[in-house]
């Protein structure tokens, strides 16, 4: 049976060793990488892991692992393997983000999922309201003498309403972004957001985040798609 030398998120041990019992391959990405979840027991408190693990870069392709070699490899496991995490009330998100984000709204918004999936509304708000105000700042003319004033770029309410009003984002998002005024605020300034409420700033960001990147990013993709099967034709 393989070993691993970790901290343990249970006791709190530190470089603790594990025993390793199971091993279920989660993911397989070009060119080979491998990740992995294994079920584990520190042997400091006798509780039980399920840690993440991914093949190193280096060794991309190298070869094939199967649960049984997991298991079975011994020490050379953390060498061809880097530990990314562990299975906790975190992993039950359910929530993916829009397709074809900007990496830093689509951090944002996963940050968020998870605030919302292990019951912190107001963090999840939070994060919601990030992505939104870094999806909508771009939409603002560059030229910071240009209308709208000061005070509408920096309040993200108020550049929402400016957006809407300039047809900058489409009306029907308009009544979805209700719960920004409503909920968002309070859950920034006073910590008073429910669940509920900070799922209603979810619909909204996915939504709006849908409409901006993901739907125009498709019909770029369809466009190539149909360009070039017209091109293998001519």
């Amino acid at each position: 049976m393989s070993e691993i030398v970790e901290d343990c998120p249970r006791c709190g041990a530190h470089k603790v060793t594990f025993s390793l019992f199971s091993a279920v391959e989660t993911a397989r990405t070009t060119p080979g990488a491998q990740t992995f979840e294994l079920f584990a027991a520190c042997r400091a408190c006798g509780t039980s892991t399920v840690f993440v693990l991914k093949q190193r870069s280096r060794y991309l392709g190298a070869q094939n692992w199967d649960s049984g070699t997991v298991i079975n490899t011994g020490a050379r496991l953390r060498e061809f393997f880097e530990l990314i995490g562990y299975i906790s009330a975190k992993d039950r998100t359910g929530i993916s983000p829009p397709e074809y984000l900007p990496d830093n709204i689509e951090n944002a918004f996963n940050e968020g999922a998870i605030c919302l999936a292990v019951g912190c509304p107001n963090a999840a708000a939070a994060m919601f309201r990030l992505c939104i105000d870094l999806a909508t700042k771009p939409m603002l003319p560059a030229d910071a003498s240009e209308p709208p004033p000061a005070k509408i770029r920096r309040s993200l309410g108020l550049r929402l309403e400016w957006l809407f009003e300039n047809n900058r984002l489409s009306s029907g998002l308009r009544e979805l972004a209700e719960c920004l005024h409503q909920d968002g605020n309070d859950g920034a300034h006073d910590g008073t957001l429910t669940l509920d409420e900070a799922q209603d700033l979810l619909d909204f960001t996915v939504a709006l985040l849908e409409r901006m990147y993901t739907e125009p990013r498709k019909l770029e993709l369809a466009k190539q798609r149909r360009d070039e099967r017209r091109g293998s034709r001519s």
